[in-house]
C-alpha cells in the first residue's frame, strides 16, 4: 500500500483543490505545489546568519496543536543553557503550558506578559528566575484570554512585542529612518512559545523574531499545515519582518512507522535547508520532565529526547554564529 498525498499537498500549481473522489498520489518532489515550494527557498537563508549585538529571538509557531510546540521550547532551552548560553523563554499562550512546565504556577504569578502587551510593562519587570540557573522565565496567565480580542485595538499592535525586546522606536521626525535604540535586555537567546494559532499574538512574535521555529509532526493533519505556515511567512516578511527565516523540526518522530518515515523524506525533499537536520523522536520521559517542572535536558539528561535537544541546540548555534 503506497503513501497517500497528504491534504495539503493535493493541490495544482494554481492552487486548485483536487476532487476529493479522486485518487490521491503517492507525494514526489515534483509534484509539491509550486507556490508552497517557492515560498520555502524564499524563507531558506543562504547561509548562516550572522550573531548580533543583542538576542537572537527565535519564536516557536505552528497553527496546529499537538505538535510537541511547549515542549521544544522548554527541551531546546535547557540544552542552550547546558551549552552556557543565557536564555529567556517568553510564554504567549493562554493556557501557560510553558509556565506550568517550568514549575510556576499561572494562577500565582505577579506581572506576566500581558502587561507587556497591554501596560508597556518591559520584559525584565515581569521575568521570572526558574531553577535553572541562566534561564529566566516571562510567564502566562489568565489575562492572555483577552489578547486576541483587544491587542488589534491598538496602534501597531503587530510591532508591541518587538518595541519591548528591541527598544522603542525613535519618533519618526527624529529619525526618519526609524532606527531602533540599543536593546536593554541581555541574553544570548530569547525564545517566544507561541498559543497554536496565526491571530494577534502569533504575528506580534514573528515580527519580532529573527527565526521561526516550525514543530511538525511527520503526519496528515501536521505536514497540511505547513501549507498555510508559509503563506503567513511569506505575508510578515513583505508588511513586518523581511528578515524572518524559518526551520522546520520533525518531532515525535517515530522510526517505526513507515507514514512517519515517508512523509519526513517528503518534507525535506520539498523543503531542503529548510529542515534541521536534528530529528526529535517519541519519548515518555519528555511527559515525565513536564511534571517535574524541568526541562529534559536536567531531568533525565541521558534520555534520548535529551541527547536529540542537545544536537539541535548545536545545530542552532552553529547556524547562528
Amino acid at each position: 500500500m503506497s503513501l497517500q498525498e497528504p491534504y495539503f499537498f493535493a493541490h495544482d500549481a494554481g492552487g486548485k483543490r483536487l476532487n476529493d473522489d479522486e485518487p490521491a498520489e503517492t507525494i514526489s518532489e515534483q509534484e509539491f505545489p509550486q507556490e508552497t515550494l517557492a515560498a520555502a527557498q524564499e524563507a531558506v537563508p543562504g547561509g548562516a546568519k550572522p550573531r548580533l549585538d543583542r538576542p537572537y529571538v527565535i519564536a516557536v509557531a505552528n497553527q496546529k496543536g499537538g505538535v510537541a510546540k511547549t515542549t521544544s521550547v522548554v527541551s531546546l532551552a535547557g540544552a542552550l543553557v547546558n551549552h552556557e548560553q543565557e536564555v529567556l523563554v517568553v510564554d504567549l499562550d493562554a493556557q501557560a503550558n510553558l509556565t506550568l512546565a517550568l514549575g510556576k504556577d499561572p494562577g500565582r504569578v505577579r506581572g506576566s506578559i500581558t502587561d507587556v502587551l497591554f501596560n508597556s510593562a518591559t520584559l525584565l519587570s515581569v521575568s521570572r528566575e526558574t531553577n535553572i540557573p541562566g534561564l529566566d522565565l516571562v510567564p502566562s496567565n489568565a489575562g492572555m484570554d483577552v489578547a486576541e480580542r483587544f491587542l488589534p485595538v491598538r496602534q501597531d499592535y503587530e510591532l508591541i512585542l518587538r518595541r519591548a525586546l528591541l527598544g522603542e522606536l525613535r519618533q519618526s521626525g527624529a529619525n526618519p529612518g526609524g532606527a531602533l535604540r540599543p536593546p536593554t535586555i541581555h541574553y544570548d537567546f530569547v525564545l517566544l512559545d507561541c498559543p497554536p494559532s496565526m491571530g494577534a499574538v502569533t504575528l506580534n512574535a514573528l515580527a519580532a523574531a529573527d527565526l521561526l521555529i516550525i514543530p511538525t509532526q511527520p503526519e496528515y493533519f501536521s505536514a497540511f499545515a505547513l501549507r498555510t505556515m508559509t503563506q503567513t511567512i511569506r505575508q510578515v516578511r513583505s508588511r513586518y519582518n523581511p528578515e524572518l527565516a524559518y526551520r522546520i523540526l520533525i518531532t515525535m518522530f517515530d522510526r517505526r512507522n513507515r507514514i512517519h518515515r515517508d512523509v519526513a523524506d517528503q518534507i525535506r525533499a520539498a523543503f531542503g535547508e529548510g529542515v534541521f537536520e536534528t530529528v526529535i523522536a517519541v519519548d515518555t520521559k519528555l511527559r515525565e520532565s513536564a511534571v517535574e517542572g524541568l526541562p529534559i535536558t536536567h531531568h533525565k539528561s541521558q534520555s534520548r529526547s535529551a541527547l536529540q535537544y542537545d544536537t539541535l541546540a548545536q545545530e542552532l548555534i552553529a547556524y547562528v554564529q
